[in-house]
C-alpha cells in the first residue's frame, strides 16, 4: 500500500512539472514560427518624428530656422486666421491672442501667450505640435518661428524686424515670468502606516452618526 502511494505521488509530482513546463516551451516555440515576426526594429530617423519636444524655460531641443514677421503674417493668414481671427483678436470658437499683459491678479484674466507664457519657446512648442488643429504638424520649423514671432509682434513683445530662431526666442523677455512660483508643498497629507493601520473608510466621517438619528 505504501508503495503504491509513493508511484502515485512520484506520477502527481511529474505530471505537475510536466503542465508547468508546458507554457515555457511553448513561447520559446511560439518565438520561433514564421507568422510571429510582427513589427520592425524603429530607425533613428522614425524616432526623431515624435522626439520634438522642447525644454521650454532655455529652448533646448529648437531646430534649426529662423522666421520673421512679416513672413508669419503670411502663414498666418493662410492657416491660422479661419480659427483665430483677423490679426489673432479672436474667432467664432477661439478667443483672442493678443493682450492681457497684466490681467493675471485681476478677474476675468485675458489668457494669450503674451500674458500667460513664462518663457517664450512655449509658443514654438504647442504651435509645432498641434496647429493647424486640422493638421497637426504640418508646419515645417520656418513656418512656426515666422507665426511665432507674428504673434509676439501683435502682444508687443518684439519688435517689426525680429528674426525669430533657436538663438533668440529664449532670449524674449515675457511680461509673467515672474509671477510663477515652485510648488513644493506634499502631494499627500496621509501619515505613514506599514502595520495595524486603520482602514480606508468609504464612508464620510461622522455621515453614519447623522444617519442614525432619528428624524
Amino acid at each position: 500500500m505504501r508503495s503504491r502511494d509513493r508511484r502515485a505521488g512520484l506520477a502527481a509530482l511529474f505530471l505537475a512539472h510536466l503542465v508547468a513546463a508546458a507554457p515555457a516551451a511553448q513561447a520559446a516555440d511560439y518565438g520561433k514560427r514564421p507568422d510571429a515576426g510582427f513589427g520592425k526594429p524603429v530607425a533613428e530617423a522614425e524616432l526623431q518624428l515624435w522626439n520634438i519636444d522642447i525644454a521650454t524655460p532655455t529652448g533646448g531641443g529648437l531646430p534649426a530656422g529662423e522666421g520673421t514677421v512679416p513672413a508669419g503674417k503670411a502663414v498666418y493668414e493662410a492657416k491660422c486666421v479661419a480659427c483665430h481671427g483677423e490679426k489673432a483678436a479672436g474667432g467664432p470658437v477661439y478667443g483672442t491672442l493678443v493682450g492681457g499683459v497684466g490681467s493675471m491678479t485681476k478677474s476675468p484674466r485675458v489668457l494669450t501667450p503674451g500674458s500667460m507664457y513664462p518663457y517664450a519657446p512655449i509658443l514654438f512648442d504647442y504651435v509645432r505640435r498641434a496647429m493647424p488643429m486640422d493638421a497637426p504638424q504640418s508646419l515645417t520649423p520656418d513656418e512656426v518661428y515666422a507665426v511665432a514671432a507674428y504673434i509676439y509682434n501683435l502682444n508687443g513683445l518684439v519688435p517689426d524686424d525680429f528674426k525669430m530662431n533657436a538663438e533668440t526666442m529664449p532670449k524674449i523677455a515675457m511680461p509673467n515670468r515672474g509671477a510663477f512660483i515652485r510648488d513644493d508643498r506634499p502631494d499627500t497629507h496621509a501619515e505613514r502606516c506599514m502595520s495595524d493601520c486603520k482602514p480606508i473608510g468609504t464612508v464620510a466621517d461622522g455621515y453614519k452618526d447623522r444617519e442614525a438619528k432619528p428624524k
